[in-house]
């Protein structure tokens, strides 16, 4: 141990930056790592100081490199410990690949190439996870990717680790990429190797082929795939064991590009006998349908037959499937019916699913089982929404169930209040108060259910409800009453002040509580889009502020701020010829490389709203609908819902720019 931490107090780690400040702690943590009970946590603090998130490199992690690679290197230290190390080494690397190069501390790539010559002898480590840790961080020696490729080649000749004979072949293609003297000799052995007669290895041939040549198809490598999925079982395709969902969702996951060789593996793989591979078929399903337009007809019809498999969560995915693909999932409307009675599906939080899917049908067959979910004990679904990506099954939110039936509002209505006023939890209130604010003047029947929460820890989202009502709302609500929250707004809720200052804008006429609150924020980075919305709310009033607002729309370019900024001058001063430009600005890199977000969708909306004026915008416009890719973040279940809207977005501002007077 002594040789390893040899001049470590030589250096000034005192000068130094990590995550959390001055890298003063990483001494302690380094010689930690020599000490059997305290090794595990200080290569975890290591990891979350030195590496934190990513997306940079800090100045301590130069220094830190040699000690965290010499403690990796020793078999005394626990196996567990050496592993997170050998992935700290890694991911410092990658962000060091990956990130912009002013966040990359300028010691870094000397430290990286010492530290690829002390990483290169443990290639044959006796351990098999730390010579498969130590070829993953070797991937990261781009600049010495020759040399790199030779010394990985030659492990996998003798490498009797299956899973770390996977992980060979992968960095190899990772540095193909980047090879000199090797790149032609490295393709043409992972070429050879898809001819192998193990089907895992042929898998990660090409896997490792489509990372040395980016952006590059081969006919060659949907046949491989292809051939490897009809002819041998899922536990041959990774090794490790039982398949399971992840090792089925990225072998199909390999044919990409090749729509009939994808579509006829799902079919299959949706009748294997084994329930986690039709799981993983499901899941590989979901994942082309939002990428995908033309994925609907290939694939919908398998996924529909899914409702009724025997596991009841592979039942549940293909009810998310059918939900999150909204109307072309009608063909299915009626059994999905069926299954949402209590004679139906056996599974709640199956048939929570299959309530939402018909929802998004705006299939009035929901109602009735929804409005006795309302009046019942067990609700099925969660008050708070969930944006995590992937495809978890957590709970749908009641918003997402609910939100679009405000029509009808004379059947939901009653078990809903009914559910409000006996409302334990801040929680449960907050969330059928959001409902309530989405249905706006068809939730006027609960105005005295809302009156009623003006006096409790649900104040700040019961006016929301109410200011959204409007006129009806606004006669019922005691003036005195809203001064008095104004005055002394709930304790704990750092936004409330604002909120019940734009509420009671709302709801009364009078603006000037949220202008004296809000206004200030104009100036400030944070906070601008409530200041900017109640600005344009105002209309014409707002004309002392146009001058600022265009300062505004000229500084920022994407995201919210020019949507926001955008429509309030509009509304100020009815001219778009300042407005589309920007607008038109804010929309065309999602146009051109895809990832449309909310805020584009909603600016695409206002260019509808604009109408005539609004031509700028078209060939933006067009190319949002001419793409069989969809132009959104891929990978959940709300990837198709965003690229629907955005669809009917965009149909409704062409129709509007070419309609006659504009705006329809």
């Amino acid at each position: 141990m002594s040789d390893a931490l040899a001049r470590l107090d030589a250096v000034d780690w005192h000068a130094l930056k990590h995550a959390y400040g001055t890298a003063e702690d990483v001494p302690g943590l380094l010689r930690d790592l020599y000490r059997l009970d305290k090794a595990a946590d200080a290569a975890e603090v290591l990891f979350t100081h030195v590496h934190h998130q990513g997306g940079g490199v800090y100045s301590s992690a130069p220094a830190a490199l040699p000690y965290v690679i010499a403690a990796a290197a020793d078999p005394a230290i626990a196996t567990d410990v050496r592993l997170d190390l050998l992935c700290l080494v890694g991911a410092l690397a990658d962000a060091a690949n990956t990130a912009r190069p002013h966040f990359v501390t300028s010691a870094w790539p000397a430290a990286w190439d010492l530290a690829v010559a002390d990483l290169l002898p443990l290639l044959d480590d006796p351990v098999a996870v730390i010579r498969t840790a130590v070829a993953s961080a070797l991937a990261e020696a781009r600049h010495r990717a020759d040399e790199v490729i030779s010394a990985l080649r030659a492990r996998w000749a003798v490498e009797p680790g299956p899973q770390t004979r996977l992980r060979l072949i992968d960095s190899v293609g990772s540095l193909t990429a980047h090879a000199d003297e090797l790149r032609g000799d490295s393709l043409g052995w992972l070429r050879e190797l898809m001819d192998d007669a193990e089907p895992s290895v042929r898998l990660a041939a090409v896997q490792a082929l489509r990372h040395a040549l980016p952006g590059q198809g081969d006919a060659a490598y949907a046949r491989t795939v292809s051939d490897v999925l009809s002819g041998s079982e899922p536990a041959t395709w990774r090794p490790g064991g039982a398949p399971g969902p992840r090792t089925v969702v990225w072998a199909v996951g390999l044919l990409r590009e090749d729509r009939a060789g994808l579509a006829d593996a799902t079919h299959k793989l949706l009748g294997h006998p084994d329930p986690s591979v039709r799981a993983g078929a499901l899941e590989a399903a979901a994942q082309a349908l939002s990428r995908r337009r033309s994925a609907v007809p290939d694939l919908l019809p398998a996924v529909a037959r899914s409702l009724s498999d025997p596991e009841s969560d592979n039942r549940l995915f293909a009810a998310r499937v059918l939900g999150m693909c909204g109307h072309a999932a009608r063909p299915w409307a009626d059994a999905l019916a069926a299954m949402v009675t209590d004679e139906g599906e056996p599974y709640l939080p199956a048939r929570s699913h299959e309530m939402w899917a018909l929802s998004r049908l705006g299939d009035v067959r929901c109602v009735p089982p929804l409005a006795r979910r309302l009046a019942g004990e067990q609700l099925g679904f969660a008050y708070h929404e969930s944006y995590g990506d992937g495809w978890w099954t957590y709970k749908l939110s009641l918003i997402e169930v609910a939100g679009e039936l405000s029509a009808h509002a004379d059947v939901l209505l009653p078990p809903l209040r009914a559910r409000l006023a006996a409302a334990s939890t801040l929680d449960d209130r907050r969330g059928l108060c959001r409902l309530l604010e989405h249905w706006g003047a068809a939730a006027a029947p609960a105005i005295p259910d809302l009156l009623g929460l003006l006096d409790s820890d649900c104040a700040v989202w019961a006016l929301d409800a109410l200011a959204a009502i409007g006129p009806a709302a606004a006669e019922a609500v005691p003036g005195e009453r809203l001064r008095a929250l104004l005055d002394t707004p709930p304790e704990g809720r750092p936004l409330a002040s604002s909120s019940l200052k734009l509420a009671y804008g709302r709801l009364t006429g009078d603006r000037e509580p949220a202008l004296t609150l809000l206004l200030p924020h104009l100036d400030e980075p944070y906070g601008r889009d409530s200041a900017v919305t109640l600005l344009g709310e105002l209309g014409p009033a707002g004309t002392p502020y146009v001058g600022r607002l265009r300062e505004l729309l000229a500084v920022h370019e994407q995201g919210w701020l020019p949507l926001r900024v955008g429509e309030a001058l509009w509304r100020i001063t009815g001219r778009a010829d300042e407005v589309v430009p920007a607008l038109v600005e804010a929309i065309t890199p999602s146009a051109e490389r895809g990832r449309a977000s909310r805020s584009v969708v909603e600016s695409v909306k206002l260019l509808a709203r604009i109408g005539a004026d609004a031509a700028p915008a078209e060939p933006a416009l067009r190319r949002f609908l001419d793409t069989d890719e969809r132009p959104v973040k891929h990978g959940s279940r709300r990837s198709v819902p965003l690229d629907d809207e955005l669809c009917e977005a965009t149909r409704a501002a062409l129709l509007a720019i070419s309609a006659p007077g504009g705006a329809t």
